[in-house]
C-alpha cells in the first residue's frame, strides 16, 4: 500500500510517518539537549499535566526573545494567568457563537467558489483553504479582509521565522534567527497597533474592540498584550484550517476508494477531516519546560528541561490506533491531537471544524473531478514542526 506521505514524499527527515517507531517512546537528543516524546499515552500524560510540564519556555531557552513577544502571548502561559486570560479570547469562540457563524462560512465558501467556477484546473489554497479561514478571522477581529494577501505573508514570515528549532541552538547564529524573526514580525504589530489605536477611541462590535475594553484583575490589557493576542488569533486562526483542508483534500485523492465513499455518504466528511488531522497534523510537535524531576515512560526527565511532544508522530502510535498508517474517515473512537490537548486544547477548533465541513461539501457538491496532476505536485511547509500543504493544484475535469 502506498500512502500518501510515500506517494508525495511528505517531510523525508521524520521516519515515523512511514510507520518506523524510535525504540522508545522518549528519547534524549544530546546535539539539541531535548527530550523527544513520540508516544501517544506519553503525550497525554504531558499535556493534563501543566503545572510539571510548563508552557513558559522563555526560562529554559537559550537565545534571548524579545519580551514585547511574549507579553499576550496565551500559548506561553500557565494556570493562573492562562485561565484569566484565555476567558476574555474563549467568549469569541463558544458553541453558539460558532453556530451562528455558519451562515457567513457558507456565503463566503460560495463567494469563493464561484470565482473559479467552470475552471479547469484550481489551486485549492490560494483559491479556498487560505482565504476562507482568513476572511473568516479578519471579520470576527475586526481588521479588513481586503487586506488577506498582506497576511498571508505576514503569516508566511512568522511560519518560516518561528517554526523548526532554532530556538534551540544557543550559537551566535540562533541569536541572529531570533533576531531577524522578530524584524520580520515586526509589520504585522505595526499594522495590528494601528487597528487598535483606532478601537481605543472609536470602539465596534468586533474581538479587537471587546480586548481594548478588557480587564484582567481589574486592570485594562496593555496595547502590546492585545496586539499579541490579536495577532496570535489571525495566524494560527486561519493557518491550521488552511492546511487542514488541503491536507484532507491530498488524502481523499491518494485513497479513491475513500474518497467515493464519503461522495456518497456525506455524513463522513467530518471523520474524513479528523482523520486527515491524525495522519497529516498541522501542528507536527510542541515544546514544554520541566518544573520538577519526572519519569515518563519509564524515562526519568530532570528538572530544567525543554521536552518536545511530537503529537504527529503521538497520532500515528498503534498502541493506541489500530492500522495507523491507515486513512479511513470512518476511524471510531479518534483521539487525535490535531487541536492539542488540556488546557491549551485550540481556542478555535469548532470554529475550524465548521469551515472545513462546509468547504468540503461544497467543493464535493462542485467539482464531480478533484485530482492531483504529477507534473504539478503539491508543496508543503518546510518547517519540521508543521505538517501541510503550501499549495496545491487540483483538475476539476
Amino acid at each position: 500500500m502506498t500512502t500518501v506521505v510515500e506517494w508525495w514524499n511528505i517531510h523525508p527527515e521524520h521516519a515515523w510517518l512511514r510507520g518506523d517507531r524510535p525504540a522508545t517512546p522518549v528519547e534524549f537528543d544530546e546535539a539539541q539537549g531535548v527530550w523527544n516524546v513520540y508516544g501517544h499515552a506519553e503525550c497525554l500524560e504531558i499535556l493534563n499535566n501543566h503545572e510539571t510540564f510548563s508552557s513558559d519556555l522563555t526560562r529554559l531557552l537559550p537565545v534571548g526573545v524579545d519580551d514585547s513577544l511574549i507579553e499576550g502571548d496565551i500559548s506561553q502561559m500557565d494556570p493562573p494567568v492562562h485561565r484569566k486570560y484565555r476567558s476574555l479570547v474563549s467568549r469569541a469562540f463558544t458553541p453558539r457563537l460558532v453556530g451562528a457563524m455558519e451562515s457567513r462560512v457558507v456565503d463566503i465558501t460560495n463567494e469563493l467558489l464561484d470565482a473559479v467556477e467552470g475552471k479547469p484546473e484550481i489551486e485549492i489554497a490560494a483559491d479556498l483553504a487560505y482565504p476562507l479561514p482568513v476572511i473568516v478571522i479578519a471579520e470576527l477581529l475586526g481588521v479588513p479582509a481586503a487586506d488577506r494577501d498582506l497576511f498571508r505573508k505576514w503569516a508566511d514570515d512568522v511560519v518560516e521565522s518561528f517554526s523548526g528549532f532554532s530556538f534551540l541552538d544557543g550559537s551566535e547564529q540562533g541569536e541572529k534567527d531570533i533576531r531577524d524573526a522578530t524584524q520580520r514580525l515586526r509589520p504585522l504589530i505595526d499594522y495590528m497597533a494601528g487597528h487598535l489605536a483606532e478601537r481605543r477611541s472609536r470602539p465596534r462590535e468586533d474581538l479587537l474592540s471587546r480586548l481594548a475594553l478588557a480587564e484582567v484583575d481589574g486592570e485594562r490589557l496593555t496595547d502590546n498584550e492585545i496586539v499579541n493576542v490579536a495577532n496570535i488569533l489571525l495566524v494560527t486562526g486561519h493557518i491550521t484550517t488552511t492546511m487542514t483542508l488541503g491536507n484532507t483534500v491530498l488524502c481523499l485523492d491518494a485513497h479513491p476508494e475513500q474518497a467515493a465513499r464519503v461522495r456518497a455518504d456525506r455524513s463522513l466528511v467530518p471523520g474524513a477531516i479528523e482523520e486527515a488531522l491524525r495522519t497529516l497534523s498541522p501542528s507536527a510537535a510542541l515544546a514544554r519546560g520541566t518544573t520538577r524531576d519526572v519519569e515518563i515512560g519509564g524515562t526519568r526527565i530532570p528538572k530544567d528541561q525543554i521536552v518536545m511532544l511530537w503529537l504527529a508522530a503521538a497520532n500515528r502510535d498503534p498502541l493506541r490506533f489500530p492500522d495507523p498508517e491507515v486513512y479511513d474517515p470512518a476511524r471510531d473512537p479518534n483521539p487525535h491531537f490535531g487541536f492539542g490537548r488540556g488546557i491549551h486544547f485550540c481556542l478555535g477548533a469548532g470554529l475550524a471544524r465548521l469551515e472545513g465541513r462546509i468547504a468540503l461539501n461544497a467543493l464535493l457538491d462542485r467539482f464531480p473531478v478533484l485530482r492531483t496532476d504529477p507534473a504539478k505536485p503539491p508543496t508543503f511547509f518546510p518547517t519540521p514542526d508543521m505538517v501541510g500543504v503550501n499549495t496545491l493544484p487540483l483538475h476539476t475535469s
